[in-house]
């Protein structure tokens, strides 16, 4: 072996070094005993590949488990992946890991194994272009039964190679697509990842959006090229400082600190914050294990929020007024379908209309169905006056939500937010904040002047004693309605919400939905298989409010 490249194990860690030579090789010492047959490794020694049947034991476990990672950690990609159960996308990995990712330097030392699963720490270095930077991580394998050899092998994962690779993901080094920005909020402060965890995401957009069109020249670094073309690079390491552009956006770094602090108590929870006055949006946080931006690209059903659009249509129409009776009965039929309360509640006959939504009373607004006689009634109402359905140009990929036409027992689920209808935390809050003020004013996130496009545009506003008798309603709601409990701790005294609740097929408890205003900002948040509105959706956006 020449003084270029060397290779080295010490204590079960595998180490290569690279020189002018390129990547080095790895001595493997092999302990796993005898009498099973096998093949040559790297440097001469054999490595096991019994046949054999049934569960694969520990011993086999660890044994592949280390001529896998001695071979990687090697570079002899085509060694490494006849160890797995896909060949081909483990070559291609484990070559690009040295010749695409820039790997020049690698430590990888393998954990106590817990059964056929064997956890690993790697300590390598990036060299791109004459700069080296470590890159520290730790994994995790695990060993199954091939198919059809019989043999113990890796069952391969893009995560093994680094744990936030997805499927048809790839680690990259080199110069960026987009030069770096230094993103700030409304007041100037810097919104960093770090920091605001969350917004990592939103970061990585708004740099591959803005990052050329705002002046930043690129630098180096190691990322995570996306499996589709339009999705976003996610950055792991920064080889070479670019020059950022500073990038102005309409987060309120009080409120998103206010907002990632929320989120955080709940799993798969999602909360916006917008200012009615003018669109802006204050604050996108997610709590997700999958990284997803559903607060604002997220497509579900919204549950009881959506009564705000549909007590707004039924006005609109003259089908109802705050102050007019409402039916609410423990039950209601339409198109064949049985719908009921939560916990089959009824009102006394002579309940008016704002009692039914500020209890959000299912049947009440499934009985005026007949009364409306317009199967696009709803969807007509929340495009032309809430603005759902258009094309939102926010200044990164959002979903503007989806009302479609409805009959029979798919318009009743409509009417209290099921069916087909698919919101995000985003336009619920836009939904709120449009209820507010009577005009519908698209959500942002970047000013449209930065880049001149165009918002979306509501048909029309809403009528003012539509929007007088909403407020008053939603108002209700917060002081003795289903949010009362959770609003009597937001500060002030102008405040109005609303809850909802949305059943999801094979899911054990309904998504948690909650939206409100406080003064001149609005709030709406959802938690997966969170229960009601008030127990885990409004505790967040009681928080953002208050903050």
């Amino acid at each position: 072996m020449n003084g270029a490249a060397k290779g080295a194990i010490v204590g079960g860690v595998f180490l290569a070094m690279v020189g002018g030579a390129g990547y080095g090789v790895y001595a493997l010492v092999d302990d796993a005993g005898s009498g099973h047959g096998g093949r040559t490794g790297a440097d001469g020694t054999t490595v096991k590949t019994a046949k054999g049947s049934g569960p694969v034991t520990d011993e086999e476990a660890a044994r592949t488990a280390k001529a896998f990672l001695a071979a990687w950690a090697a570079g002899h990609d085509r060694e490494a992946a006849e160890l797995t159960n896909n060949t081909q996308a483990a070559q291609s990995a484990v070559a690009d890991y040295r010749a695409a990712a820039h790997v020049s330097k690698a430590v990888i030392t393998p954990g106590t194994p817990t059964g056929t699963t064997v956890p690993f720490t790697v300590t390598a270095e990036i060299t791109y272009e004459g700069v080296t930077k470590p890159l520290a991580y730790s994994s995790q394998l695990t060993v199954v039964r091939g198919v059809t050899s019989g043999k113990a092998l890796v069952d391969w994962q893009p995560s093994v190679i680094h744990p936030q690779l997805g499927k048809d993901e790839k680690l990259r080094a080199g110069a960026p697509a987009a030069p770096p920005v230094k993103a700030v909020d409304r007041n100037g402060e810097e919104l960093t990842a770090e920091k605001y965890p969350s917004l990592g995401p939103v970061l990585d957009q708004l740099r591959q959006t803005y990052g050329a069109k705002a002046g930043g020249k690129g630098g180096a670094e190691l990322w995570i090229e996306p499996a589709v073309t339009s999705g976003p690079r996610r950055t792991l390491l920064t080889l070479a400082e670019g020059e950022p552009s500073t990038l102005k956006t309409t987060l309120d770094a009080k409120v998103q600190a206010a907002a990632e602090k929320a989120v955080a108590r709940y799993p798969e929870a999602s909360v916006v914050a917008v200012k009615p006055s003018n669109g802006h949006i204050l604050a996108v946080a997610n709590h997700r294990k999958d990284g997803f931006n559903a607060a604002m690209e997220g497509a579900r059903a919204p549950g009881s929020t959506m009564k705000i659009v549909t007590a707004a249509m039924l006005i609109d129409r003259g089908r109802a007024s705050a102050d007019q009776p409402a039916q609410c009965t423990k039950e209601a039929s339409w198109g064949g379908r049985s719908f009921h309360n939560l916990n089959h509640f009824d009102l006394p006959g002579n309940a008016p209309f704002a009692t039914a939504f500020a209890r959000s009373c299912n049947t009440a607004f499934i009985k005026r169905i007949d009364d409306v006689n317009d199967d696009a009634a709803l969807s007509k109402e929340a495009r032309e006056v809430f603005g759902i359905g258009l094309d939102w140009k926010t200044g990164i990929r959002s979903a503007d939500g989806k009302v479609p036409e409805a009959a029979g027992a798919g318009a009743a689920a409509e009417y209290i937010g099921q069916g087909q209808i698919t919101m995000n935390p985003l336009n619920v809050a836009s939904i709120t904040a449009t209820a507010r003020t009577g005009v519908f004013r698209q959500p942002v996130l970047v000013p449209a002047d930065l880049d001149g496009r165009p918002l979306a545009q509501a048909a029309r506003p809403m009528k003012p004693a539509v929007a007088q008798q909403l407020v008053r309603m939603m108002r209700q709601t917060a002081a003795n309605g289903t949010a009362a409990e959770v609003m009597s701790g937001v500060r002030g005294s102008d405040k109005g919400a609303k809850t909802g609740s949305a059943e999801v097929d094979g899911a054990g408890s309904p998504d948690s939905w909650f939206t409100g205003y406080s003064g001149d900002v609005a709030a709406a948040a959802m938690v997966e298989a969170g229960g009601h509105g008030g127990d885990a959706a409004g505790p967040i956006v009681a928080a953002v409010l208050n903050s």
